[in-house]
């Protein structure tokens, strides 16, 4: 990382990475993980400046992930990073003491994409035909219509 009037770029390989302050993480949802692993240390707080310099740190991390995965789909001529890429990004950086954790997590996501219920649209949950949906829906409109032309 290079800093230069500061504005700050990150070089990961052949690739530079201009730092952009709309890159984040949702702070509620970082701060919804920290209350979660502080949860079993009671009195133990965090404190605000620590949990924004930890959403930078995984902004920095996430983005040398992803670099360094798309720099092996490309040296691969894919175009589309895959777990593999994933994998391979965290054992080159020297990470790969996470790699069984996060393949395990990986397969559980997996499998609750497989075995998730489809969720049925308005339409299906309604019950009702197209056509009583439609005439419902015009019925609507001509009330609207009819009070919006009568004024209050």
């Amino acid at each position: 990382m290079r800093r230069s009037g500061g504005h700050v770029a990150t070089y990961y390989g052949a690739h530079r990475i201009a730092g952009n302050e709309d890159l984040s993480l949702p702070k509620a949802t970082v701060q919804k993980i920290i209350n979660e692993v502080l949860a079993s240390d009671a009195g133990m707080t965090f404190a605000k400046d620590s949990r924004d310099l930890l959403i930078e740190c995984c902004v920095e991390f996430i983005t040398m992930i992803s670099s360094e995965a798309n720099e092996i789909a490309e040296k691969e001529a894919k175009k589309t990073i895959s777990c593999e890429h994933i994998q391979a990004a965290l054992e080159r950086l020297e990470f790969g003491d996470y790699v069984k954790d996060i393949l395990e997590v990986a397969s559980q996501h997996k499998q609750q994409q497989v075995t998730r219920e489809k969720k049925q649209s308005k339409l299906e949950q309604s019950g009702l035909s197209e056509e009583e949906l439609l005439r419902q829906q015009q019925e609507l409109f001509r009330s609207a219509t009819d009070k919006f032309n009568t004024g209050p």
